[in-house]
């Protein structure tokens, strides 16, 4: 019935409007093959990963600028400090941004951006924490490659070890999750608002999108990021008395450093997340376009 439908839609049309009544046609063709959550998950891990990789050097001085006064500087680290494990922690980014993007798409059709990006946020957590203690004791000189660190979390705090500043991770993982995914939904539909349905996101416009909603929410969550790096790498002061927890972390700071210490490495984590975001979104909309018009082929 819907072929019928269609043929007489087409017979009716003019020669000038044909063009135009066939691509509104492979439009609404490509808006009904929605993904499922395997597919969702390769599209979104895909993304994150390629993101994490080209963005890795400039997170990891992000990193440096967050940690403990006493800590080693780049200097005497050495550049190559930029790109230790950057393969291997960034196979984790798969599993957070197939998470992410897998959970969000599944429950934003029924709950709304907002649930639905709080759930993926909380569920990307499983794999993203032990990737940010891996990455950032690997930056800081703590561990001198992936493997060591692995066997020496393992050995000395076992599996919990990789979850070491959890709170603080979480606590800012779930704001500025959600705040990216709600603020891009947002952008998204005003974008799309009067184009046909089913229509997307170009890449140019899933770059601005993407770079726009995290410098919203990396500015919010900057002090809480702050945090969980020094709770995550004060290994890295040798003799410094650790932090008992996060309110103690907060009143060392404070105390000792001042309110502005709560905005170090702003600049470059906004140099890392701005585009981090941005390449990750539009990577996803690139895989997402390409696995509805495999299936669309495969149908036809």
């Amino acid at each position: 019935m819907p072929h019928v439908a269609r043929s007489l839609l087409l017979l009716l049309a003019s020669p000038r409007t044909l063009p135009v009544v066939e691509a509104r046609v492979v439009v609404e063709k490509r808006s009904s093959a929605s993904l499922t959550s395997p597919e969702r998950l390769l599209a979104g891990g895909s993304a994150r990963f390629g993101a994490q990789l080209i963005m890795y050097p400039a997170d990891a001085l992000r990193t440096l600028a967050q940690t403990r006064t006493g800590a080693k500087t780049l200097a005497e680290l050495g550049t190559k400090t930029l790109v230790s494990g950057c393969v291997t922690t960034s196979a984790f980014a798969f599993a957070v941004g197939g998470l992410q993007f897998s959970i969000f798409g599944a429950l934003r059709p029924t709950l709304g951006a907002l649930p639905a990006s709080a759930a993926a946020s909380l569920g990307s957590c499983f794999a993203g924490v032990p990737q940010e203690v891996i990455k950032q004791r690997l930056v800081t000189g703590i561990y001198p490659n992936f493997r060591t660190a692995v066997a020496t979390i393992l050995r000395t705090d076992g599996p919990f070890g990789f979850y070491a500043g959890w709170v603080p991770t979480v606590s800012r993982n779930l704001p500025f999750v959600v705040i990216c995914f709600c603020s891009f939904d947002a952008m998204q539909r005003q974008l799309l608002r009067d184009r046909p349905a089913g229509s997307v996101l170009s890449t140019p416009e899933n770059l601005i999108a993407g770079v726009s909603s995290a410098l919203i929410g990396g500015l919010c969550t900057q002090p809480i990021d702050v945090i969980k790096t020094r709770l995550m790498t004060q290994a890295a002061v040798p003799g410094a008395i650790p932090y008992a927890g996060v309110g103690d972390c907060v009143r060392t700071m404070m105390a000792k450093e001042g309110p502005g210490v709560f905005l170090a490495g702003l600049r470059p984590r906004m140099a890392y997340m701005g585009p981090l975001w941005a390449i990750q979104f539009s990577l996803n909309g690139m895989a997402t376009n390409a696995l509805k018009k495999r299936k669309l082929h495969a149908a036809e």
